[in-house]
């Protein structure tokens, strides 16, 4: 059998740095040779990041992918690395955007993947099977490939795929197994979502049984917008068995060599899986064509590398890990310097600030106390002792003669004060990212948002929202995970005590709010599983309780079209996950 060094490039681009992002593969592509590999991939659209979204539409940008991949083929060759074959994401164009009035059918954009060798594009692989779902509209912008490409490599027949062709059955690795290929490559910008991880491992080992053959499977890490990639990059022998396998929310190289059947073009031999393990789908006529190319290798191999299995991450690591990157990520991409937030001595805002001080140190990280009349002294003690923790910088801005200003103006009384005091935060929040350059962070979490229950213009003032979709039980285990980590940023009496808005005389959520524990279900069933009345009350929930939720839910549509931007951790996040239209009168159960 040929071995076959391959280099998996878990790495992060960024949308619409098609410049930087060729030269990242550059770099990468450098280690990969150097550590002796014959052939290195890269994540989907490497070259102009993902999602790319309406880009897609401007010819420019299609033209622009399409000549740096041409410009990337010739620089590797220049940099003494044409001999080493790189797969790598783009963006293509074989006609209009469907949109165009001058579309033609079977013709437009698509989501690519090619082979450079030699200084040359070698082969051209276009995704066959386009998502869309959840935060993917990919029918909105690419037409599917018909063809499956097939290189041979040094000997071995290696087949091209991307991503969703590896998420359903039939299609490319229904025709892999025909076209008789020894290693399915599959590159992937693949969102994260609590223990997803769970799931790609039995879903990557059912497409080697269908195709009959070594999957290597390559993910983005990094965050873009509301979407974080984590990686978790693998390879799983035609036998289901997992061969290596990278870590998760970090780049790095996986290399590893593979023992692969020497090509005769003919079909893979159907096999047996192990009771264990997953079991193929049942066959689905792919239908496809098979197009082929030709690769010589000259490089051979000294000694064995073995990439080695990383340890899976607890369910708290996973979702820290995710929201400071997104976090990092959203900050340094967009060129901010520096954040800020209001601390006010809860749980939400103090878990923000520790999320970020992990993600960009404690000198970009700036927090002011914004006191009311109501503001208990053991808030603004907690707010002080965790800036002291941390090393942010930590200022005192007291609100209550600007509220008294508008008082004195204005006949106000009852929530409508309440909401006055949450809006002048915001407003001294927005003055200091104007006048000091900080991007503001909201501190809401998924279940205040969910019922509403947040002040428009005012607490949910801000650019990003690290804990958008992280449920009010979720922040409190994370707040004593990260206790427990080094530094225990977090003062104790802001994990244990009550939650209040402290906008009146000894206010708590739950003089508003059902307990989080009780409420936090009935959110997630119905916002994350699209459970109905029925389905929930069925769930043990008690019926009134249930339709005063749903009710608050519904009726807050408006507000969260407004929120800002923030990680997504769940099946279904607010914003581009769950879309909703805001003029809605149906009601479940009437």
């Amino acid at each position: 059998m040929p071995t076959l060094r391959i280099a998996l490039a878990q790495v992060n681009s960024t949308v619409g740095d098609i410049h930087g992002n060729a030269e990242a593969v550059r770099r990468w592509s450098r280690e990969a040779h150097d550590a002796g590999a014959h052939l290195v991939a890269f994540p989907e659209m490497m070259l102009t990041g993902y999602p790319i979204e309406d880009l897609v539409f401007r010819n420019s940008f299609v033209a622009a992918s399409r000549d740096a991949l041409r410009k990337l083929a010739a620089d590797l060759a220049g940099d003494g690395l044409g001999d080493l074959a790189v797969v790598v994401g783009y963006v293509d164009a074989d006609g209009p955007a469907h949109t165009s009035s001058d579309a033609v059918a079977g013709s437009g954009r698509r989501d690519a993947s090619a082979l450079l060798h030699g200084g040359r594009v070698v082969a051209t692989y276009f995704k066959h099977h386009l998502p869309n779902y959840g935060v993917f509209d990919e029918d909105r912008y690419f037409e599917p490939g018909t063809s499956l490409t097939v290189v041979r490599l040094g000997g071995v027949d290696v087949a091209l795929t991307v991503c969703e062709d590896i998420w359903q059955a039939g299609g490319p690795f229904t025709a892999a197994r025909r076209a008789g290929a020894g290693l399915v490559v599959n590159i992937n910008a693949s969102p994260y979502e609590l223990n997803k991880d769970d799931v790609r491992l039995p879903l990557v080992q059912r497409r080697a049984a269908e195709a009959g053959a070594t999957v290597a499977y390559v993910n983005a890490v990094g965050g873009q917008d509301e979407l974080v990639f984590d990686g978790d990059s693998m390879i799983v022998s035609r036998d289901g068995e997992l061969l290596t396998r990278a870590g998760q929310f970090s780049e790095g190289l996986l290399v590893h060599d593979l023992d692969l059947p020497l090509a005769d073009a003919a079909p893979n031999e159907a096999r047996e899986t192990d009771a264990a393990k997953p079991r193929v789908e049942q066959s689905i006529p792919d239908e496809m064509t098979i197009e082929r190319a030709e690769v010589a290798l000259t490089a051979g191999i000294s000694g064995r590398r073995e990439g080695g299995i990383a340890e899976r991450i607890e369910d708290e690591a996973e979702v820290w890990a995710a929201l400071t990157l997104g976090l990092k990520d959203y900050v340094n991409k967009n060129r901010f310097r520096s954040v800020i937030l209001g601390l006010s001595g809860g749980i939400d805002s103090a878990v923000v600030a520790a999320i970020a001080v992990d993600a960009l140190g404690p000198d970009r990280v700036f927090a002011v106390s914004m006191p009311s009349g109501y503001s208990s002294e053991h808030s603004k003690d907690d707010a002080a002792e965790l800036a002291k923790r941390t090393g942010i910088d930590y200022r005192t801005e007291p609100i209550q003669p600007m509220v008294d200003a508008f008082l004195a103006n204005m006949s106000l009384s009852g929530v409508t004060v309440e909401n006055l005091q949450a809006r002048v935060r915001g407003v001294i929040l927005m003055a200091l990212s104007n006048q000091e350059g900080h991007l503001v962070l909201t501190t809401g979490n998924k279940s205040e948002l969910a019922v509403g229950y947040s002040t428009l213009y005012g607490d949910s003032v801000g650019g990003f929202n690290p804990l958008k979709d992280v449920p009010k039980t979720m922040v409190w285990k994370l707040a004593r995970w990260r206790n427990t980590r080094g530094g225990a940023p977090i003062p104790e009496n802001s994990i244990t005590k009550p939650p209040s808005a402290e906008l009146r005389p000894d206010q708590r959520d739950s003089d508003s709010l059902p307990d989080y524990e009780v409420l936090d279900p009935i959110i997630r069933g119905y916002v994350d599983h699209d459970l109905g009345r029925d389905a929930l009350i069925s769930q043990g929930n008690d019926a009134a309780l249930v339709d005063r939720v749903l009710r608050m839910i519904d009726l807050a549509e408006y507000k969260r079209r407004q929120s800002a931007p923030g990680t997504k951790i769940s099946g279904k996040a607010f914003g581009r996950d769950r879309r909703l239209p805001i003029t809605n009168s149906f009601r479940e159960g009437l």
